[in-house]
């Protein structure tokens, strides 16, 4: 089956053609680079793996649950639209809800990649174009998992939000090398990785949680590597070439926020678009979600150099800058840890399958002599 077969609602089956400013930067210096960054780079060979082997693909998924999350996690849970939908109606939204947030992770993965692939050929440093090779393959294994989920597990694909699209094209274009540094790594990975946290730590099913703990620990790295790259250039720009950055940020942080609300989903329930912004407004549940969503980009964002009032005016206005205290190295640990202990205990849990089959041959011959 086509994956256009599975959108809610069609997509082009031509290309979406970006185009593309800037140059393809050769160095000819070879010796090493920076130490924490090759450090990096080291981590991202050594941390490769298989999502065919490390995935339990086997786990069974219901469509209509597929995280096994609270319904008060829905923006209409406990308004008259709810109480009108019967429990058939309910499910699919559930499903609904689920294939636009893990579609617009395979988008973004895709986008990834690519940016990956455009910092291999536009970044100046060979230390920076090493890990970035890395993270290319990263992301290729992450749109690999996540279309694979979607399609077998899910049953459904949306379409990519256009604010999400919109970040992308201005990430892609810019003929300025650090740019997608700050586009992809800074913000729209530093937003999906609280995205796949929020969503790690709350479902109850397997499969989703493995997945997201296991792309989450390569996603770590990937905005170490934006922190390490970024910082180290940034201290070298002038005031109006900083403000430029800045705008950018502030820009991409209300695209971001404004992608979250999933207006899509709604819209295919007939709820009206305006309606939909005020029932998410008006949700506890999605007030802490747009908080926590923003909770790796600030610090990110501080780390880097980009801290001007005017910065801490725009997280101020959307509500996330208290963030900017967060420990970002001790998120980061965390995620690695989260992955380090799921496949600890599940290989506890085969060894002691295979021990169980093999004491029960061992009971057989032994009662059979």
């Amino acid at each position: 089956m086509s994956t256009h077969d599975l959108y809610t609602d069609p997509v082009p089956t031509s290309t979406w053609d970006v185009p593309l400013a800037g140059d393809a930067r050769f160095t000819w210096e070879y010796d090493d680079g920076r130490d924490r960054l090759l450090a990096l780079y080291q981590k991202g060979k050594d941390k490769q793996w298989d999502s065919v082997k490390r995935i339990d693909w086997d786990l069974e998924v219901d469509p209509h649950n597929v995280l096994g999350v609270p319904d008060q996690s829905l923006a209409i849970y406990g308004t008259p639209h709810w109480d009108k939908m019967g429990e058939k109606e309910r499910g699919l939204l559930r499903q609904h809800s689920t294939s636009w947030q893990f579609s617009q992770f395979v988008h973004g993965e895709q986008g990834a990649m690519i940016t990956a692939a455009r910092i291999v050929e536009s970044v100046p440093d060979m230390d920076a174009k090493f890990y970035s090779a890395t993270q290319t393959m990263d992301e290729a294994r992450h749109v690999e998992i996540f279309s694979k989920f979607l399609q077998e597990k899910v049953g459904m694909v949306y379409p990519i939000n256009t604010k999400l699209q919109d970040l992308l094209t201005e990430t892609l274009s810019d003929s300025r090398w650090d740019m997608p540094y700050l586009g992809m790594q800074v913000l729209i990975e530093g937003l999906a990785l609280a995205a796949f946290g929020v969503i790690r730590d709350i479902t109850t099913k397997p499969l989703p949680k493995q997945i997201l703990a296991y792309v989450m620990q390569d996603e770590a790295r990937h905005v170490a590597f934006g922190r390490l790259a970024l910082r180290d250039y940034y201290k070298e720009l002038s005031a109006p070439e900083l403000k430029e950055r800045e705008e950018f940020v502030i820009d991409g942080c209300y695209l971001m926020r404004d992608r979250i609300r999933g207006r899509e989903i709604w819209t295919n329930f007939g709820i009206d678009a305006a309606e939909v912004d005020e029932l998410v407004k008006n949700s506890p549940y999605m007030r802490m979600f747009q908080s926590l969503l923003f909770s790796r980009i600030v610090p990110c964002v501080k780390d880097i150099g980009l801290w001007s009032p005017r910065i801490q005016a725009t997280f101020e206005e959307m509500g996330v800058l208290e963030a900017s205290k967060s420990d970002l190295d001790a998120l980061m640990g965390q995620d690695e840890e989260i992955a380090e202990r799921l496949d600890a205990a599940r290989f506890a849990a085969e060894e002691a399958d295979r021990k169980a089959e093999v004491d029960a041959v061992i009971a057989a011959e032994a009662a059979s002599s």
